[in-house]
């Protein structure tokens, strides 16, 4: 956040699978989704089956804020193709959709062959030869080792079929994980969307701050303290390998990638106060963009890539504005509260996501870029550090949970709310992983 830039820091780099993950309550905002029914995909083979690909889909869907799967023993029947659905019966029940599957081993040692239909109820209670009620229908051959990817990505499949907006299930997160009985209790950690895969990237005795995703997901952008003062450094999550990026007198912070990700927009303050500079990655040219007598922070690189969002004091109190890159011109963006702090415009280009103190409550918000329209999203009295996901529809957000530090999810529109506590110690700075390929 908005003064977290006087942390020092020192780290071991660590790459390893860790027993912990994380776990997603839904609060708030299951009455107000689509039903929707995900079917036990049917095992053709002999011996114990592979994960539960239904399970893993139902949650996805449920936990975009938009479909509420049916339980299974609300279920008439469990069919595993088109031919045996009886939509009547699906249709009173006042179900819209139906996914089925089949799972079968192939004759390839450890792959399986994985069918999947989506199917429209009313268009198949119809009962009518000029209604085709098949959405989609696919078939995959996938690698045993790779069933929970492959769940995510039908869950896309179906997200975007019925939605018209592309799914991010096959997305991970980055956090700071803080385990005080560790003998290195701050952590960086990388997981899937959901909790599950999650690794230790970095080890620290100190404090870790502003994890950042490359636009390719490949990298992980953070600051680093572990030469006695802040540092920039890239690492690659593949090759394990790290670049030191800036190492300038005083402050080097708050690290955010270009749509391009050739470029990174971060603050210094070797010339005085804290500033907003972008940096070529592959040459190191700097080109300063604010030069303020107060403290502007936490850039943003808008969906555009010629401008970007920041955190400044100049008005009095912290608020957020927007730089053109080209032409310098500034403009604030933000009027309403005490204070405004960590800006991020959305995919589309049309709101921004902040957070915003009123009455001493730190709550997360979202403005209309052309209105100027104010919605808060949380109730909660200390929610920060929001990152948006790829597809603009939920936000992943620092919270207070129980009495200590976890992360939150709440859909774009505020109706749906999930808290994501860690099993031990305290999760924050959460940061939304790009679209995975």
């Amino acid at each position: 956040m908005f003064l977290r830039l006087f942390l020092s820091l020192s780290i071991i780099i660590f790459s390893a699978q860790v027993s912990a993950r994380l776990d997603i309550l839904i609060t708030e905002g299951v009455n107000t989704a689509r039903p929707i029914a995900v079917v036990p995909f049917k095992w053709l083979g002999n011996g114990p089956k592979p994960e539960q690909f239904a399970d893993i889909i139902a949650a996805d869907l449920q936990r975009s804020g938009k479909f509420s799967p049916i339980a299974l023993n609300k279920m008439p029947n469990t069919p595993s193709n088109s031919s045996d659905i009886d939509y009547a019966q699906w249709h009173n029940m006042g179900v819209e959709a139906i996914v089925i599957g089949e799972i079968q081993p192939t004759e390839e040692a450890n792959k399986y062959s994985i069918t999947y239909e989506l199917l429209n109820v009313v268009t198949g209670n119809l009962e009518m030869s000029a209604y085709n009620p098949t959405l989609d229908k696919r078939r995959f051959l996938v690698a045993n080792t790779k069933t929970r990817e492959h769940a995510h990505r039908i869950s896309d499949l179906v997200y975007e079929k019925l939605t018209g907006e592309r799914g991010a299930f096959l997305t991970r997160i980055a956090y700071v994980a803080v385990d005080r009985n560790s003998s290195h209790p701050y952590q960086l950690r990388i997981s899937d969307y959901d909790g599950y895969g999650e690794k230790s990237i970095l080890r620290s005795k100190q404090p870790i701050m502003s994890p950042a995703w490359s636009p390719d997901g490949r990298k992980l952008a953070y600051v680093s303290f572990e030469n006695r003062h802040s540092e920039i450094y890239v690492q690659d999550l593949y090759t394990q390998q790290r670049e030191l990026v800036t190492s300038f007198p005083k402050i080097n912070g708050a690290p955010s990638w270009s749509p391009d990700g050739k470029k990174l927009a971060l603050v210094l303050s070797k010339d005085g106060q804290p500033d907003i500079y972008v940096l070529t990655v592959a040459t190191k040219a700097l080109k300063r963009v604010t030069q303020n007598r107060a403290i502007d922070t936490e850039p943003s690189w808008n969906p555009d890539g010629k401008s970007l969002t920041f955190t400044s004091e100049r008005g009095g109190r912290a608020q957020i504005y927007e730089v053109n890159l080209a032409s310098g011109e500034t403009k604030r963006l933000t009027w309403e509260g005490d204070m405004n702090l960590g800006g991020t415009i959305t995919p589309d280009g049309d709101s921004l996501v902040f957070v915003s103190r009123s009455n001493g409550n730190y709550k997360i918000a979202v403005q209309d870029l052309d209105s100027s329209e104010l919605r808060t999203l949380t109730r909660t009295q200390l929610d920060e550090s929001p990152s948006v996901s790829p597809n603009g529809s939920m936000i992943i957000y620092s919270t207070i949970y129980q009495g200590k530090q976890g992360l939150a999810l709440v859909s774009m529109d505020g109706r749906f709310k999930a808290n994501i506590p860690a099993k031990s110690g305290e999760v924050k700075s959460p940061a939304w992983s790009p679209f995975l390929n």
